[in-house]
């Protein structure tokens, strides 16, 4: 072996290998549906740590109502529950980061 590639060698022992990369998740997909202006503001809501009833008693809506249109927020997100649409819903930038 020739000094140069002796001393290439030498270089090349002396650091780590390269780590294999790490894989990383694609980013979401935007929804196919856009959301309503009410789902919207109930996901703010949502996302806000407002229980269904409290929902309901800033919008002067029904519990049932904001169910209602929860059962939407979800479907059009592709999630199940409000975990997973806030945390979606942070990943699309439709929220504010919580």
């Amino acid at each position: 072996m020739s000094p140069t590639a002796a001393y290439i060698a030498t270089l090349l022992n002396a650091f780590p290998a390269p780590a294999a990369p790490v894989p990383v998740s694609p980013p979401p997909q935007p929804l196919v549906e856009s959301l309503t202006e009410r789902e919207l503001e109930i996901l703010h809501l949502i996302a806000a740590g407002l229980t269904n009833k409290e929902i309901a008693g800033e919008l002067v809506i029904s519990p049932g109502t904001v169910k209602v249109h929860t059962a939407p927020i979800y479907g059009k997100m592709e999630v199940n529950n409000r975990t997973q649409a806030v945390t979606k819903a942070g990943l699309l930038h439709l929220i504010s980061s919580v």
